[in-house]
Parts: structure tokens; sequence; C-alpha cells
């Protein structure tokens, strides 16, 4: 162990204990009772007003949010503590963002609203099902009659609209035909009256209904997408963007981003230069397919895992790295993923269940071949760890037990994910990795994040297509086909948010350069840095920084922090060795 983690200075002891004692010194907190009552009405409203699209959802959740800046704009702010002032900050400005979001969706269903004429007409029904008031049989029999012509005139007429904006009507659409159900099956059979009545109607409007979304998947094949391998996006735009790398305290524009992205494929194409050399070979593509034939047999990809999550944490509590819980490490469980899973994650997914993508019995030859070599052992050096401890496992572990009134609250993939791929950066500079073979490993994920940032970008800066994303991801990458794919698909098929493939190296840069202004200078200790951040729970990394640097939080917080410091991530580690 080196000297310097054994022998910690005065002014590493010294920030640690005015850490503590700033935290002690704040006035008794009194944003998490009003986070938590912000999570558990906004959930309750959520789990009434199910019918997304719908003009009574919007109304009213436009309201809540409202409601809730007009509460917390009548605090008094100039009495709270830190935590409390980043608590107010955070809150008042989640809650303007849900307000503009919810306008931003308004304004692009209402290009798709020409597919679905008759929407407010089916929106009734769910209107009515949740207003506690019984039905009316006759009466819903006209409108369901009505409903069915309705549906009836637009599948003759099928507007001709842009793809993206052709599936914003046809998801919303099924989520019509569900709430029509729900409405239907509350109160038939129940009330005889109501049943003789809308019986053969609602059969009517159904099928009506389902005609009019086989008609759509007859002009937009891909929305079928039976077998699920269809990979159909929505771009959202640069004022989208904008709007959202605001909401996450990032100064920033899309192109200042890509620009970043285009520096660390740079950097990780000069250190593939390297590793290629050692392994005697003359492009980092022979590397990686030397690389991909490294994997285990089929059966044994559990074994080893376990022995990877156990390498792990052992160098972390060797060097001193983070506090670790005794229960941490035994309550974390294994699962092989199912092969219409592994469609949209092609590798593996973590958390307190680490879920481990290897080819079945029931996949092609082509298919396991691909699964194979894309879940190589190097591959998986720098995946289990991220997935397991120190990352995500440790993450979630720690966040239902530190301020948890922040946790559904205040959170983002940037904290989340950058986090877990900071720990990859670390770990590849301080000595976890000897071979040249395990660096190409780590580097294939590096390349894969910068890259992220790049497609995901130009995506939704409407510059490039979704089979251009997969191009890219195999050529510049390295990705097999189907993991390219599978990539892509998962970032657009509406699971994740616009930025959230950008989360993980920006927030890991952002963690870095945090980490360079607190323990790099010496006022922190590496694990207290750690331990520091995850029990402040998930949140933008601008306040974490303002937080943790003692900064004064006031209302008009708005981060001009530059965390980009204009040199690849990977420099800026001091190395242990290897």
């Amino acid at each position: 162990m080196p000297t310097q983690i054994l022998r910690p200075t005065l002014a590493i002891l010294g920030a640690s204990m005015v850490y503590m004692s700033m935290a002690a010194a704040q006035p008794s907190p009194v944003m998490p009772s009003v986070m938590i009552r912000f999570e558990a009405d906004q959930s309750a409203l959520l789990r009434t007003f199910r019918l997304p699209q719908s003009r009574i959802r919007h109304e009213r959740m436009v309201k809540f949010y409202s409601d809730f800046e007009r509460e917390l704009s009548a605090m008094d702010f100039a009495a709270m503590g830190a935590e409390d002032r980043a608590d107010w900050v955070l809150l008042r400005d989640r809650a303007r963002s849900e307000r503009e979001s919810l306008e931003f969706g308004a304004q692009r269903f209402a290009e798709a609203r020409a597919l679905l004429p008759y929407w407010d007409d089916l929106c009734a029904f769910h209107e009515e099902r949740i207003s506690k008031r019984t039905a009316n049989g006759a009466g819903s029999a006209d409108r369901l009659t009505e409903l069915t012509k309705a549906v009836g005139e637009a599948s003759r007429n099928l507007a001709d609209v842009p793809e993206p904006v052709a599936r914003r009507a046809y998801m919303a659409l099924g989520e019509g035909i569900r709430a029509l159900d729900d409405w239907y099956d509350h109160f038939a059979g129940y009330d005889p009256l109501f049943t003789w009545w809308t019986e053969r109607p609602n059969k009517d409007a159904v099928a009506a209904l389902n005609r009019h979304r086989e008609l759509m998947e007859a002009k937009w094949p891909a929305f079928r997408n039976a077998d699920g391998t269809a990979i159909v996006g929505d771009p959202v735009g640069e004022a989208a963007l904008k709007r959202d790398l605001a909401r996450e305290y990032i100064p920033y524009t899309p192109q200042e981003l890509i620009a970043i992205g285009e520096r660390e494929l740079a950097w990780c194409d000069a250190e593939l230069a390297r590793a290629a050399q050692e392994m005697g070979v003359k492009t980092w593509q022979e590397a990686m397919e030397l690389v991909k034939q490294r994997h285990v047999a089929p059966g044994e990809q559990p074994q080893m895992v376990w022995d990877l999550a156990n390498e792990a944490v052992e160098y972390l509590e060797k060097h001193s790295l983070v506090t670790i819980p005794e229960l941490a490490k035994e309550t974390w469980r294994l699962n092989m993923m199912p092969p219409e899973r592994q469609l949209v994650a092609p590798f593996f997914l973590g958390g307190e269940t680490i879920m481990v993508s290897f080819p079945t019995n029931t996949m092609t030859h082509a298919q396991k071949e691909m699964s194979l070599r894309a879940n190589n052992i190097h591959f998986a050096r720098a995946t289990v760890h991220h997935e397991l401890i120190p990352g995500h496992h440790l993450q979630q572990f720690m966040n239902s037990r530190h301020s948890t009134h922040r946790s559904g609250v205040t959170g983002t993939p940037f904290w989340t994910e950058g986090w877990a791929l900071y720990w990859e950066f670390l770990f590849y500079k301080q000595g976890f990795i000897t071979t040249p073979e395990d660096r190409v490993g780590f580097l294939f994920w590096r390349r894969h994040r910068a890259v992220r940032i790049i497609f995901s970008l130009k995506y939704h800066l409407g510059q490039m297509t979704e089979d251009e994303c997969v191009r890219m991801l195999i050529d510049v990458a390295g990705h097999e086909p189907a993991t390219a794919e599978g990539e892509v698909r998962r970032s657009f098929n509406g699971d994740y948010q616009p930025l959230y493939q950008v989360a993980y190296m920006i927030g890991a840069v952002q963690m870095q350069d945090i980490r360079r202004e607190l323990v790099d200078s010496g006022r922190m200790s590496e694990r207290d840095f750690h331990d520091a951040i995850l029990k402040l729970n998930n949140m933008p990394w601008a306040m974490v920084r303002a937080l943790l640097s003692g900064a004064k939080i006031e209302k008009d917080f708005r981060a001009d922090w530059r965390f980009d410091q204009g040199r690849p991530v990977g420099d800026t580690f001091g190395a242990r060795g290897g």
C-alpha cells in the first residue's frame, strides 16, 4: 500500500473534519420532508392519471408542478443550511423542468394528432373511469358508436406524416386502447344495464382501433416489430438538448460535448495503438480481434463474474479507496439474461442483481458466436465492477441508506453512470490492470462511451440516422453487428432520455474534475471523497461540487463550471503502476 495512503496529511484530515463540522452545524433540515412529499404526491397523481398525452393528465400535472414552485418560493431560503439550500434549488428546478417537459411533450404530440383526430373522444372514457362516477349505459353506447365512426374515417384517410411522428401516435394509441379496456372492464358485468347497452358497441370500437393500428403497421412496417429487432427513434432537436443540459447545470452546447467525445476518442486511439504494439500486432482492430477470441466456455461465465467481482473488492479495500459495507458484499446476486432481453442489452446490466449476457441454446449459431465474442474475459473485466462494486450495486446500496429523500427527486444519469465509469478510468491508471489485453478491454468500453456522445447527440441534432449510428459503433468502436444494433436500439427506443448515453463519459469527466480540486489538491483523502459522494446521494455533479467545496448556494444557482480542462481524462490521475 502506498505511503500516501498509510500516512494521510494533516491537510486531508483537516478538510474532512471541516466538512463534518459544517454538516453538524447546519440548522435542522426542512427540505427532506418536502422532497419526500413531492415524490409521493407525484407518484400518486401519475398512478391516478394513467393515460399519457391525455388532456386531464397534462392539466393536473402542470398544476402540481406550478403549485410546488409557489410553495417553495414562500419558504425562508435565507434561514436554510447548505444542504437544505441545495435541495431547495434542485427541487425548484426539477418542478420547473418537469413542467417544461410536459409542454414540450404536448407540442410534439400535437404533430401526431393528425393521425388520431378522435383522440379526445377516446380519452374521455379514461376521464370517466377515474372520475369515480357511474357510467350511463345508453349514453356510453352512443359515445362508443360515434368513436367507431371517427376511427373508421381516420383509418380511411391515414395522414402522411414522418415516421417518428407516426410512432408517437402509434404508441399513444396503444395506451388509449388499454385505457378503454380498463374503462369497460370496470363496469361490464357488475352493472347489467351497462353491459346490455355497451357490449357490442365496445367490441366494435376496439376492433376499429386495432384495425387503425394494423393500418399504421402496414404503412410503417417497423412498428410491427414482432421480433423486437426494429430500430425506430425520434430525434428531439437542439433546443430540447440545450434545455436538458441546463437542467443538469452543464454550461456546454451539444457541439462542445461532441468535441469532448472526439478528443476522448483520439486519446483512446493512441492508447490502443500502444497496446496493440505490446501484443505484437499492427492495428487496434487486430488487437481487438485477439481479445474477442478470449472468452470462457458455455456454462463458465457465472464463475468468471464471481471471480472478477471479488478481485475488484479486494483491490478497493487494499488501497483504501471507498468504504464497502459487509452487507453490500453479501447481498448482490447474479442472473443470466434472457435472449430476448439481449436484443436491447447485449452486455451486462447491474445493480443489486447483475444481469449477465451470454449465448443461450435458442440463439442462432451466428448470434452465439457474436455473444461469445462480445462478452469476452477482457471486456468483462471492465464491466463487472461497473455494475457491482464500486459501481451500481454499491451506489444503490448507499442510496437506500443515506439522504434517501433525494433518491427519486434529484437523481440524474450523469451521477449514476458517471460514478461507475469514473472507476473504470481510475482502475485503468492505478494498477488494477497490467496486461495489454486487459487495457484493450477497458479501452473498448472507453471508446464506446466516447462514440456514444458523438452518435447520440448527432442523432438528436438530425445529423445521423439510426443506420449510421450502428455503422459507427461497428467501424469506430469495434462492436459486433448484433451488439451495435442492440446499443442503438436501446439508445433510441424511448426507454432512455436523450442525454442518457452522453451521461456516462461527461459524468465521469465531471467527477474527475471535482476529484482534481479536492483529492489531488490534498483537501480530502480518496476514501473520504468517495464516501462523501455516496452519502450525499444522487444529484447533479455541479451541486455535489458546491456542497463538498463549501461554496455558498444561492437561489439563482447556475453552474458556470467548465469541468473540461482540455486534457484527456486518462492523463489526470496519478498512476500507482501498471
